[in-house]
């Protein structure tokens, strides 16, 4: 297989992690493009002759370590209400440990890949993990609203957000159920299947409750390549199933620092 092709199956993959990343497809995808064009421009700057996602994460990272706002701790300056829904959470979840626990459980990445991708000793990367793990425990708790049709899934998400210190306000099996717990009990986290088991849909119920306020959202889905196809629109947030807890951790973690109430959402996805 040629490098090129190589690239080419880590990019969904890449696309996930940057959106997490950033907080958003639009800035996600465009840290993907500047790195597939700095390849173009520079072949010597990728190595195909190492592990090839560890090569591309790696570029991935060394461009978006460049602005520095990303590398901040706290706002250089006064920021738009855009900027400060991405930076709100900056003093609590620092980057590079944040950075670490996306490539781990998210992405996959063991401790040896860590360390590369990072340019660290594993030492180091284990370190990072750990200081992750702390911030994340100390991480806005919220209300959540889980929609999910498979009552044993549902039981594990419920018990998982409950473990982080969330509030489960509602388990909704249909897009009626969950319009009407929106309204009940306004929730600062939405965690919904995609394809729901009497034919509705997780994604038109969430499009649908974000015409009435704004609310961080994780799709869980067992087909995710169907919605990383570079496409726009795409969900931000995106959990494949089955899930591992530490990914589900991450994204949670994720979606709550760049929850975003100071301006208005497009839909997070076509259903057509």
């Amino acid at each position: 297989m040629s490098y090129e092709k190589g690239i080419s199956a880590h990019l969904p993959y890449l696309r996930r992690f940057a959106r997490a990343l950033t907080g958003s497809q639009s800035s996600g995808d465009a840290y993907v493009a500047a790195t597939l064009e700095a390849i173009v421009a520079d072949p010597a700057s990728f190595d195909p002759g190492a592990d090839q996602r560890v090569a591309l994460y790696r570029l991935f990272l060394d461009i978006w370590s460049t602005i520095p706002l990303n590398n901040a701790t706290s706002p250089p300056r006064p920021l738009s209400p855009d900027e400060a829904g991405a930076t709100r959470h900056l003093d609590t979840l620092t980057p590079r440990p944040r950075v670490a626990f996306l490539l781990s459980a998210v992405e996959g990445f063991n401790t040896e890949e860590l360390a590369r991708t990072l340019r660290s000793s594993p030492s180091e990367a284990l370190a990072l993990l750990d200081e992750a793990n702390r911030e994340i425990a100390d991480q806005m708790r919220t209300d959540v609203l889980i929609i999910e049709d498979e009552p044993l899934i549902a039981l594990d998400i419920e018990s998982l957000v409950e473990e982080l210190g969330h509030r489960v306000t509602k388990v909704a099996r249909t897009h009626r159920e969950a319009l009407a717990a929106a309204r009940e009990a306004k929730p600062g986290l939405i965690l919904a299947d995609i394809q729901l088991a009497d034919g509705s849909s997780g994604l038109d119920a969430a499009n649908e409750i974000l015409r009435s306020y704004e609310v961080p959202v994780i799709f869980v889905t067992a087909y995710p390549e169907r919605f990383l196809t570079g496409a726009p629109p795409e969900p931000t947030f995106l959990i494949a199933k089955p899930f591992r807890v530490d990914t589900l951790k991450a994204v949670i973690s994720q979606a709550l620092f760049f929850d975003r109430k100071s301006h208005p959402r497009e839909n997070l996805v076509s259903t057509a």
